[in-house]
Parts: C-alpha cells; structure tokens; sequence
C-alpha cells in the first residue's frame, strides 16, 4: 500500500478525486435530497444577497434626507419606506434561514447516508482482500480507517466541505453585484483574495503533511493498543506492561505533538485571514466614503458593499477555519482509497460458475506458491487425494503444509499449476461455492463474542436450532453448553476467552459439522489439549470426519501412522508419497528444487532423523473413526 503522499491541498486533488470516484457510485440513491439541497443553497445565496438593501434603502430615505425633503416629500412616506424595508428585512431573514435550514438537512443527510455505505464497502471489501494483503497489514491500523477515517471524512463533508461549497457561491454571487455597483469599489475589495492565497499556500501545505503524519501515528497507535489487549495473557505472563506502555506513551506522544502543530497552523491561517480582512475593510470604507463624498455612491450603497464584504470574506475565514480539518480529511480519504484500491488476489472471475457438490476428489498439478516473491513455498508439488481418503502431509515447519491446506478452500490460489477438485479447476469455480464445501478446524479456535448457537451457525448461514444442536451433539458439546446459565443462547467472551481450550474446539468442530461440507481440514485441531480434553475432541473429530476426505495438520506422529496415506513435504517438494510405515519408516529421497516445467534432476538422500519436529497433515486413528 505504499504510495507516495501529496504534500499540499493542491497536490492532494488527484486523492481527492479518487474518493470521489469511490462515492460516485452511491450519488445516484442520493440525487433527490442533493438536488433538494442545491436548491436549497441557491435559494440561501439570493436571500443573503438581498439582506441589506433593506438597509440600504432606509439610509438613503432617512440619513440622506434633509429636513425640507421630509417636509416635501411628507413623513408618511419616509415611514412607509421604513415599515416596508423593516418588514422585507424580516422575510429576508426567515426565508434565509428556513433554505439554510433545509439545505444544511439535505447535504448532512446524503452526506452521512453516503458515506455510511462507504463504510459498509471497505469493511466488505477488507474481507475480500487475500490472506496475502491481511498478513502483512496492522489490525489496528485497518480498524482505524474503516471508523475513524471514514468518520473524519464524512464530518468534514458534512460540518465543512458542504457549508464551504454554500458560501463560495455567496462570494461569487456578491462580488458579481458589487462589480456592477461600483466596479473600482469591487477591485478594492477583491485585492485580497490573492494575499490570502499567497500567504496561505505554505501553511496549508505543512498543516497537510502535519495531518497525514497524525493520522499515521493514530493508526499505529490503535495498532500498538489491539496487539496489547488481544494478548493480555502474555503482557501479564511476562511481566510487559511497564514496557508496552513505554511504545505506547510515546507513540501517544508523537499524536499529541503533531496535533497541537495542526493546531498551531490552523490559528495561524486564521489569524492571517483576519488581518487581511481588516485591511480589505479599511480600504473598502476609506474608498468608499471618497465616492460618497464625490456623490459616485449613496451612503446606503456603502453600507451594501460593507455588509457584503464581510460576508464575501467568511468564505476565505471558514477555509483557514477548516483547513486542518479538510487536509486531515484528505489524508484519510487517501488512507480510504488505498484500502479500495487493493485488488483482492482471490477473486470470481467473468467465467466463474458456481460449483455442484463436491465428491471430495483433489488434485494439484505442478503448484507453485509464493509469499514472498522469489522465494517460492511450494515448488512444482504434484498430489492426488481420492475421495474419502484420509491423508496426512508430514515435514519441517515451514515446508509448505498449511499451504496446501489453504488452497483447498481458496484462501490462496497458486502463481502456477492448478488445484482441482472431481476434475474442476478452483479458479473457474466462485470463491463462495467453493469455501462453502469446505470445513476447517484450527489449531486456535477463535469464536465471537456473540452467542454459542450463533457461532456455530455462522459454519452455514441459516441452520436452525435443530441443526446446531445436531452439530454441537456430534462435537460433543451439548452437554456443556447446556450446564451453561442461558445454554445456546450464552454470549461468550472475546475470541472465545470464557470457554475452556477444549470447550472452544468443541464448538468449533459443531461450526464446522453444522457445514456438512465433503473436505475437511484440521489444522492442529489437537495442538495444546491435554489428554483427557484430546481423547474427547478426537472422538469429536472422527464422527465430524467419517466418510469425508480429511487433512488434519497435527505434530503427534502417532495420528500420522493411523493415516490411508502419509505425504513427505520437504522445503516446499514431495519428498515421499505412500502407507504410513513405508514413508514415516524408511529412509526418504526428494527431487531437488526445480523451475517450472524443468525436469527433475537426480534425487538427493534426505536423513529424516536430522528432520526438525513434524508438523504432520494426518488422518484420525482407527479407533476415532466409529
């Protein structure tokens, strides 16, 4: 996700307008209230336009006019003048404010539907990302651009960006009218506006990158924070709180310093803008009153263009007011893009069908798999599973087991080869139909911290109760669950922490069972249980695998030898295929690593005594399989 930054609003345009190319979609649901809402601004700027001629007319009537006039012209009219400009102000007013009102609630209103889709769609699109993009990512750092920097962005278009939009369209409408008034009056009091550019361009250019480096800092701070709360058990274990809060306080620190700078910049802008302001003023009124004085203008028309210039410059005010709030807007939108602009490596293609049910039949033909490039895990590997066959892959951390594993179910797909399964290449299936049929159980069994019948009904959207029970009395968890105070309906802590190791892999088998899929995968399923809890979670396992092709990944090498068939993997080769005797007993050889579509070179002797402890994909024993 590296890309290099904008370093100023200018440069941040093009960031800018790929959000926007990301909101474009959701416009169309929102074209009524924005429609209602740019009438509604249009309708403000006329009703703000016409605000002080009221006044204006009063000056003229009254200030101007000299005794004799009144008594010439009679004080009944003078009053009418007054009665009427009093009344028409009155309007003027109520009606501004009712279109500032409605625009204000059509814009906050699309603005906030908007983005809360947006919000949906990087979280939907954050799942679709490959478990490539989600290993080398921050948690924390993820989970801060889908809230906080969705939240900034949408506060800014709602409390800035829109209120900004309304009163640049003021600006232009007021200093067309002066232009015609008085246009040397007018120059006077646009002069400034190129000042204030001039003067604000390096400002808005550190605020910029002062919001884009406090954003970073926020999401390795939440980052920092997820890491430490997840793992409490370890920081207590360890004794690491004193040290975690060390990184803690001074990444915290560094958020603090790069805020107050925002800060700083921000009042600064601001301040500059009121000096400017209170120079354009000055000018303003010392012309002003020389053309009164010449009889170029009426003292009412004075006073409209006064009235005019301080809201003409409350635009140029508002966007040094919001100037960090819009660069920091910037940088999360940039932050945003990047998520959705990652295109997930597992994907449907415009060929993909949705697969029929499985016979469980898997081959690979010369896969090659890399997580790092040039430096591949799996290297050529060639394997048939026959359906219902339980097989166990057996070699090194490392080698590339959990790999094949993976492939199975899509979290991966191979840079080479393919992965077929009753002769289907995966590719050509849809990601869904496929992971649908295909069951895992892990080493670590995370649940939600939601309710026990709904962790397992998330193993097939829509099981009924019947279902789940039926799942959780085949992973021999019904028992427990219903000596617990509200039985299926109890909510468990976070990732599972309320329950016990073997409590949690049971109801992780009932999530799996509940799937009824034809492949099933263990991955160390039996890793850190003790015996009795192991003897238990094993039966469970052998009735959730009966009759299906199964590939468990445990280290007891006792699994492995119960297994139809033992599969060697060395450094990413198969380095033996056969009865687990033959292969878990006898010497073994292994091709050397090759290109693809090389020919295999002379088999080197591998001494399996010299192995590191396996980590074996095996079968159940014999005796689980009733």
């Amino acid at each position: 996700m590296s890309r290099e930054k904008p370093s100023n609003l200018r440069e941040a345009v093009p960031g800018l307008r790929r959000t926007a190319h990301h909101l474009r979609p959701h416009l169309k649901a929102e074209r009524p209230l924005l429609a209602g809402g740019l009438l509604a601004m249009f309708l403000e700027v006329l009703f703000r336009l016409a605000e002080p001629w009221p006044l204006k007319f009063v000056i003229d009537a009254v200030v101007q006019a000299s005794g004799a006039d009144i008594a010439a012209s009679g004080p009944g009219d003078v009053q009418a003048t007054i009665i009427i400009a009093a009344g028409a102000l009155l309007a003027v007013v109520l009606l501004r404010a009712a279109a500032a009102y409605a625009m204000t609630l059509c814009f906050a209103l699309a603005g906030n539907r908007l983005l809360t889709r947006v919000r949906g769609d990087v979280y939907a699109h954050l799942q679709r990302l490959p478990m490539a993009f989600h290993d080398q990512s921050r948690t924390g750092d993820l989970v801060t651009r889908v809230t906080s920097d969705v939240g900034r962005l949408k506060e800014v278009a709602v409390t800035a960006g829109l209120p900004l939009v309304g009163n640049i369209a003021t600006m232009v409408g007021m200093v067309v009218v002066v232009a015609i008034l008085d246009f040397p009056l007018a120059l006077c009091m646009v002069a400034v506006i190129p000042l204030f550019l001039v003067s604000g361009a390096h400002v808005t250019k550190s605020i910029h990158t002062v919001s884009r480096k406090q954003r970073k800092a926020e999401g390795a701070l939440a980052s920092l924070a997820t890491e430490t709360l997840s793992s409490m058990r370890v920081v207590h274990s360890y004794s690491l709180a004193e040290r975690l809060q060390g990184r803690f306080a001074d990444s915290n620190e560094r958020s603090l310093r790069d805020g107050v700078q925002t800060k700083r910049l921000s009042a600064q802008l601001e301040r500059t803008t009121d000096v400017l302001v209170g120079i354009a003023t000055a000018v303003v009124l010392y012309v002003g009153a020389q053309r009164v004085l010449a009889g170029a203008l009426t003292p009412g028309d004075l006073v409209v263009f006064l009235t005019y210039l301080k809201a003409t410059f409350k635009p140029l005010r508002d966007l040094a007011k919001y100037t960090g709030r819009i660069a920091a807007a910037a940088a999360s939108g940039e932050r945003i893009v990047e998520l959705l602009e990652q295109e997930p490596s597992v994907r449907d293609h415009s060929w993909s069908k949705p697969a029929r049910p499985f016979r469980g039949d898997v081959t690979l033909r010369d896969v090659w798999v890399s997580y790092t490039p040039g430096h591949p895990v799996l290297r050529g590997v060639d394997l048939h599973v026959r359906a219902g066959q339980r097989i166990a892959l057996v070699g090194p951390s490392g080698s590339g087991k959990s790999t094949v594993a993976s492939l199975l179910s899509r979290l991966r797909d191979p840079e080479s080869g393919s992965v077929l399964v009753d002769g289907h290449d995966l590719v050509d299936l849809t990601v869904e139909s496929v992971r649908s049929q295909v069951a895992v159980v892990l080493q670590e069994s995370v649940l939600f911290a939601t309710s026990i019948a709904d962790n397992i009904s998330y193993g097939r959207p829509g099981a009924t109760p019947a279902e789940i029970e039926a799942a959780a009395r085949l992973a021999g968890a019904h028992d427990f669950v219903m000596a617990l105070p509200d039985g299926y309906d109890t909510v468990v802590g976070e990732r599972g922490a309320t329950l016990s190791g073997g409590q949690r892999q049971r109801i992780a088998i009932a999530r799996a069972a509940v799937r009824h899929a034809p492949i099933v995968v263990l991955d160390e399923a039996l890793t850190g249980l003790d015996e009795g809890t192991e003897s238990e979670v094993l039966a469970a396992l052998g009735r959730l695998t009966a009759g299906r092709t199964t590939v468990v990944i445990t280290h007891d090498l006792a699994h492995a030898r119960d297994c139809d068939r033992v599969v060697w993997i060395e450094r990413g080769v198969v380095v033996a295929d056969g009865p687990p005797d033959e292969v878990l007993g006898a010497d073994l050889t292994a091709p050397a690593v090759r290109t693809p579509g090389a020919p295999h070179p002379p088999a080197p002797v591998l001494d399996p005594d010299a192995t590191q402890p396996l980590a074996v994909v095996t079968s159940l024993p014999e005796a689980s399989r009733a």
